[in-house]
Formats: C-alpha cells, sequence, structure tokens
C-alpha cells in the first residue's frame, strides 16, 4: 500500500521547540499529528523540513525545494513570526514569498495546511508601546496568512486567539513556543480540520500531557542562560527600530490618531496582497477550510 506523505515546513514551532522528545531532540504538534493521519494499516511518511530562526525566505529557497522533491500528500506552512522580529520586516515580500510557497505546493494537490499566530510581543509581555507595533505585524502576517489559504484552498487553522497567551500550561520557559500541552492542542486542532474534510482517518492526538507544565523557575532559569543570548540578538536587530516604532505609538497616542497607525497597517495588508503574483493571475479563492478553536479543544 503506498504511504501518506506529510511534509512540515516552517520554524522552531513547527520544528517542535518546546516538546521534548526524550532523546534530546524534538517533537512537536507535526510530529503528533502524522501520528494521525492514516489508519494503523496505511504507512505515513513524514518529514520535517522545519528549522528554528526560519523566515518566509528560508521557507521558500530552502524548504521548498526539499518539499516539493518530497511530492507530499498533505504539507503544512506555519512561519512568519521570525519575519516580524527583524528590522528588515517587508509586508511585501512576505506576502509575495508564502503566495509562492502556498502555490506550488496546492498545483501539485497538495492538502495545504496553515495557521495563524500570537503575536510574539504579547507572549514575552512587553510593556504595551513596545507590544502594539509587534502586534501590529503580527496582525498582519496573520491577515496575510489567511487571505492567502483562502485563496488557495488552505486547511486553515486559527491559533492566534482565545486564552492562549494567557494559559501559562501552554506555553515552554521560554514563553514563545508551546510547552508540550501547546503542541498537542495544536495537532488536534489540526486533526479536527483534516478528519472533517475527510483526509485524516487516524486516531486524534491527545490533548494531556505526558509531562508536567513548565514553572516559573524554569522560565527564570531559562532568562539566566540561554534567553539573555536570545534577548542580545533580538535587541541588536530590532530594538532601535522597534523603539523609533514605539516612540511613533507615543505620539499618535497623545494626538488621539492611534486608529490612523490602524488604518495603515490595513492599507499595507491590502497593497501586498495586491501585488502577490496569485493576485494577479486572478482567478477564483478555492474555498477555505478553516475552524476557530473552541474552548472545548482545550480541555
Amino acid at each position: 500500500m503506498s504511504p501518506l506523505r506529510f511534509a512540515a515546513l516552517g520554524d522552531s514551532l513547527t520544528e517542535g521547540v518546546g516538546d521534548p522528545a526524550g532523546d534530546g531532540r524534538w517533537r512537536g504538534w507535526a510530529a503528533l499529528l502524522a501520528a494521525g493521519l492514516a489508519p494503523a494499516h496505511v504507512p505515513v511518511e513524514f518529514h520535517n523540513l522545519a528549522v528554528s530562526g526560519a523566515r518566509t525566505g528560508d521557507v521558500l529557497e530552502r524548504q521548498l525545494p526539499a518539499a516539493l522533491a518530497f511530492a507530499p500528500d498533505v504539507a503544512s506552512v506555519v512561519v512568519g513570526v521570525n519575519d516580524t522580529l527583524r528590522h528588515t520586516f517587508d509586508l511585501h515580500a512576505v506576502a509575495a514569498r508564502l503566495d509562492t510557497v502556498y502555490g506550488a505546493l496546492g498545483s501539485r494537490g497538495t492538502v495545504l495546511l496553515t495557521a495563524c499566530l500570537p503575536d510574539p510581543g504579547a507572549l514575552l509581555g512587553l510593556p504595551g508601546a513596545l507590544a502594539r507595533p509587534l502586534a501590529r505585524r503580527q496582525r498582519a502576517v496573520n491577515s496575510v496568512v489567511h487571505a492567502l489559504s483562502e485563496r488557495h484552498g488552505a486547511v486553515h487553522l486559527h491559533a492566534s486567539q482565545g486564552d492562549r497567551v494567557a494559559d501559562r500550561t501552554l506555553w515552554s520557559a521560554d514563553r514563545l513556543h508551546p510547552a508540550e500541552r501547546g503542541h498537542r492542542l495544536l495537532a488536534a486542532g489540526f486533526h479536527a480540520l483534516l478528519a472533517a474534510s475527510g483526509t485524516a482517518h487516524g486516531p486524534a492526538p491527545g490533548t494531556e500531557p505526558d509531562g508536567p507544565a513548565p514553572t516559573r523557575a524554569a522560565a527564570w532559569r531559562w532568562l539566566a542562560t540561554a534567553g539573555t543570548g536570545w534577548v542580545a540578538r533580538r535587541c541588536t536587530d530590532l530594538l532601535p527600530q522597534l523603539l523609533a516604532l514605539a516612540a511613533d505609538e507615543v505620539r499618535h497616542g497623545l494626538r488621539g490618531t492611534g486608529a490612523h497607525l490602524d488604518l495603515r497597517a490595513s492599507a499595507g495588508v491590502a497593497a501586498a496582497l495586491a501585488a502577490t503574483p496569485g493576485h494577479a493571475a486572478g482567478g477564483r479563492p478555492a474555498p477555505l477550510r478553516s475552524v476557530r478553536e473552541q474552548p472545548e479543544v482545550a480541555q
């Protein structure tokens, strides 16, 4: 019997960071999902191409060719947060790259999985003036992902909503990656969508973790060790621009014109989508298969 092939593209979220496999490697939501895609008598070949720190350009240039050579039946593309954390952030480029990646996979009949994600500023608990520009960037990326998912008929998971940010049991010590329970909920959300569309025929991933939730002490240990290096790298790359964006935020707040920033961001999303190759090619969007995760999924 021919195996079902699943390729996972993206960054550290899909690589599995935060969900240790017990052998010094990461497992993650994609591996959990792979185990439930097919019944026991159908083999599943899972190829995780995701790399920590990857941006949309890395997915397009490095991961997509490997995925196309693998010829997957199902492929996930979850990426974009790292783009928002760079001073080189360019929404037009992000949209164009994702449109190309989605189109290359979808044109081969691959079932495409996508997701919207929480903004990193909220996860890290940054002060409002610093968090708002990052949140605006992530909302813009999420809007692009949602629109392009509809255009390409993707199976789309809304993972940026609800109480995800506040629920500490979902997040690892670094507050940026899901803990085991968070990864399990992502896998279960995707599985529910695929099962509803007749693509997943195996058992749904369990949502309860095998190990304990991360503690506050673990979070402080991470910040005192690996976290300091991460913060230093991001500060060097992003902080000067983020401070300028925060100053702009404060100026608009004092003038009572904060809504102008949101309008400008919305116009930027529309312009970025209009400039994508898929938009220029025309054609009707395929139906979007999506779900907004309900509270019962997290139980």
